[in-house]
């Protein structure tokens, strides 16, 4: 029979000519440091942990209220759970946990222990399955148990360990976070292993999960220069093409008055877009936080109310503390104009003025260095990174399709549609996509590279509304009924 030939009615489909946007998520927060994994099966360690939860988190990774020890940071990953999930009700967050307790161990020699109804609790540090009790089986005369406070030892009944013994000997190896250094943190690539550790983990997180971490925060460790400079880095090239934000914090062992984050930040080298500095520490009654802890939580919330689009500051938002404090614990009271003077040097901060403690500041590490507006304020700036994402997103698909004119058309017309209803709902002012001649050579078209400008203006925070006052005399005659 003629293929040709057709008699009757049929109905066929065709490709749509418009692309329905594929917008990436904002406010994800991508956490580096230590937890206490060891509480659970050993844990997850240099291995990038999707956290939706509190309660999931610590399954993964363990929990503990030592967020710090003796000022350095000890379970930092415990305070990035508790902001985010408990304080600020933020998800997803991805950990990075970069404790290994085949690593960053310490033996401990036998030591007593006191028995209190059949207990005895060893440090929390201490490795289940390295546990040694002198004489005793475990299994046969005590179990071992972790619970928030530590490992706890309990006799058991039938086992040889006399019901009325008052204490017990036992040793053991220690995780110690405190021999975690920086190099941990930055990571790398190991060529003996093939495995990538600390922030160049962020580059699985994508293929492991599906979603762009757009918040990368290390607590307790991002003042550091290099540490900074690496978080920074990140933002411009995650898996190659997305980008996000850093958030690092001042050092308030170094600055521990307001004027001196000037001659700091300048000697840190911390001028970056993509980075957010912050200063001070932040406490809410006996807990501190770092301050890019709780901002990070923050932006999460103030963007999943914002309908995860994150065209709104987190300045003015208030935060879940009662003071802000320095390193030494000695309280940080700023007003006004000092808060104005770290704002006008881009630092972020805050302020208890009107309304209780609110995050203080729309400005990037960058100002007042950079004057481009789509560099320096923040939720501008997160804007463009948002839609650039978002776009890659939408139309990796036409990737190494016929690029013909009305490829082109398809391109333009979708990605119109979908500004105009960012425009709608005010999310920009305004924003077009354009093909231009100039941007496009006849070997470009040969080659198969195209190039489509995209013109788009985020709302300014407004940061300066000025009432101007003045007297009206023509209510005095008004008043008193006079003649003009």
């Amino acid at each position: 029979m003629a293929t040709g030939f057709f008699h009757g009615v049929k109905a066929t489909q065709v490709q749509t000519s418009l692309i329905v946007p594929n917008v990436a998520g904002s406010g994800i927060t991508f956490a580096v440091g230590t937890s206490p994994a060891h509480m659970v099966a050993r844990g997850t360690v240099q291995k990038p942990v999707y956290g939706d939860s509190y309660n999931q988190s610590v399954l993964q990774l363990g929990y503990s209220d030592e967020w710090t020890r003796e000022g350095k940071p000890f379970y930092s990953l415990c305070e990035v759970m508790f902001a985010h999930f408990r304080l600020y009700g933020t998800a997803p967050v991805i950990f990075v946990n970069v404790l290994d307790p085949e690593k960053h161990r310490t033996i401990k020699a036998p030591a007593v222990f006191p028995l209190v109804e059949g207990r005895a609790r060893l440090p929390l540090e201490a490795l289940i399955d390295t546990v040694t009790v002198t004489d005793y089986i475990r299994g046969t005369d005590y179990e071992l148990f972790y619970d928030n406070r530590g490992l706890v030892l309990e006799i058991l009944d039938g086992g040889n360990i006399p019901p009325t013994a008052t204490e017990i000997e036992a040793g053991f190896i220690e995780v110690d976070p405190t021999l975690v250094t920086k190099n941990d943190i930055i990571g790398g690539f190991d060529v003996v292993t093939k495995k990538y550790t600390g922030f160049e983990l962020i580059d699985s997180v994508f293929p492991m999960f599906n979603i762009i971490t757009d918040i990368i925060i290390c607590p307790g460790w991002s003042h550091d220069p290099e540490v900074a400079a690496i978080m920074d880095a990140k933002c411009w090239m995650i898996n190659g093409i997305f980008t996000g934000k850093c958030i690092i914090d001042a050092d308030t062992e170094a600055v521990q008055h307001f004027a001196d984050i000037v001659q700091w930040k300048r000697s840190m080298n911390i001028f970056g877009k993509m980075q957010i500095l912050c200063w001070p520490k932040l406490a809410l009654a006996e807990r501190v936080f770092n301050f890019s802890t709780q901002l990070a939580a923050l932006i999460g919330q103030v963007d999943t109310n914002n309908g995860s689009i994150p065209s709104l500051s987190p300045s003015n938002q208030l935060m879940q503390i009662n003071t802000a404090v320095l390193a030494n614990g000695e309280e940080v009271e700023l007003t006004l104009p000092q808060a104005n003077m770290l704002n006008s040097n881009g630092v972020v901060t805050a302020l208890n003025f009107i309304g209780g403690f609110v995050c203080w500041g729309n400005w990037t590490a960058c100002f007042p260095a950079n004057t481009d507006v789509k560099d320096f304020f923040i939720p501008v700036s997160r804007m463009f990174g948002w839609v650039g994402n978002s776009l890659i997103l939408t139309f990796w698909t036409q990737i190494d399709r016929r690029m013909t004119p009305r490829f082109a058309d398809s391109i333009i017309d979708s990605g119109n549609i979908w500004l105009n209803g960012l425009t709608a709902a005010e999310h920009l002012l305004g924003g077009r996509f354009e093909f231009r001649a100039e941007d496009n050579t006849v070997l470009d078209i040969m080659a198969g590279i195209i190039r489509i400008r995209v013109f788009m203006t985020p709302p300014s925070p407004a940061v300066e509304v000025e009432f101007l006052q003045e007297y009206d005399i023509s209510y005095v005659r008004q008043a008193f009924g006079l003649a003009g």
